[in-house]
């Protein structure tokens, strides 16, 4: 069995996707990609417009019982909590300090905001590098007791590197933060920080003891979901991508710009269906919410990913 490395994981010219179940869904990619890169097919794309965008929550890896990045902010209010005492009766900061999450997530997306744009900010982009890709070697999963960067989908891992092997141009289009991502995709997923797009705070430039920095501020710029997506598509990449594979009903414009009115073209939607080996939710979902999008897929051709039926595996072993 012949094995090239590409990235961080390994190619199979027999089966690419060994985690994937020989189902309709893992034949409906291999076919996608076969007429795609075949020069004699009809629907041949050339290698330069071969674009494939990944959401990264619930899409890569896994999303509950919270985001992981907010995790990485609760953490970071802890470790900061010293330095500010008044957090202690001062909300939302007085609910992670209590342990008290029924009232965090009761704050809605200001109180979320509020603690992300506090720890996030107020740094440098070096300096928050740092702290985020030290946190993923290290922090785990209250539940799984993984290691938070573990928890990526092996049957995921395998498709982003048979499509790169296959000439595509993999991007994370993400809900997340820019700079939380780009320390650590590379070494997880293959894709370099260049090929990263996400949510941002403000910044701006100075000078510190004669040495250029990028200064983190504690506003938010830009938020990298739903709409934004293509947005955020449009201003990074610059391409329309012929591939786009999201979970939750925040990627529904991306998939409507990389399919709608745009062929050859693939969508994919991850449903989480695996309570023993994940979690199962979709439509009323407070964390990766899938309504729409479910009732769209048939409607515009996208192929739904059934994650008990057609992966072999969830985490690599």
């Amino acid at each position: 069995m012949a094995i090239r490395s590409i990235g961080p994981h390994a190619v199979s010219a027999d089966d690419p996707l060994p985690s994937w179940n020989d189902a309709d869904t893992k034949t409906s990619i291999t076919s996608f990609v076969q007429r795609v890169t075949d020069p004699d097919s009809t629907d041949f794309v050339e290698p330069a417009l071969r674009i494939a965008t990944f959401d990264n929550d619930g899409t890569l890896w896994s999303e509950k019982p919270f985001y992981f990045q907010l995790a990485f902010a609760l953490d970071r209010v802890k470790a900061m909590a010293p330095m500010h005492p008044e957090w202690k009766q001062t909300q939302p900061f007085q609910a992670v300090l209590e342990g008290d999450m029924k009232t965090v997530m009761a704050g809605g997306k200001e109180s979320l905001l509020k603690i992300v744009a506090t720890t996030h900010a107020g740094m440098t982009a070096a300096e928050f590098e740092a702290l985020a890709y030290d946190w993923i070697q290290t922090a785990k999963h209250p539940k799984t007791g993984r290691l938070y960067k573990d928890m990526v989908y092996q049957p995921m891992l395998e498709l982003l590197t048979y499509l790169q092997s296959n000439g595509f141009k993999t991007f994370i289009v993400s809900g997340g933060g820019i700079d939380f991502m780009r320390p650590w995709t590379m070494e997880t997923y293959g894709i370099p920080p260049e090929q990263v797009v996400g949510s941002s705070i403000k910044t701006k430039y100075e000078l510190r003891d004669g040495k250029p920095v990028i200064l983190r501020m504690p506003d938010i710029d830009f938020i990298d979901d739903k709409e934004g997506k293509p947005i955020g598509i449009h201003s990074h990449i610059g391409r329309r991508p012929i591939f786009a594979a999201g979970n939750s009903d925040g990627d529904w414009q991306m998939l409507q710009y990389a399919t709608m009115d745009h062929s050859p073209s693939f969508g994919l939607i991850v449903h989480h269906t695996d309570a023993d080996r994940e979690w199962a939710y979709d439509r009323q979902s407070a964390v990766g919410k899938l309504d729409k999008v479910l009732d769209d897929a048939p409607k515009q051709g996208w192929t739904v990913v059934d994650m008990k039926r057609d992966w072999k595996q969830i985490y690599p072993k």
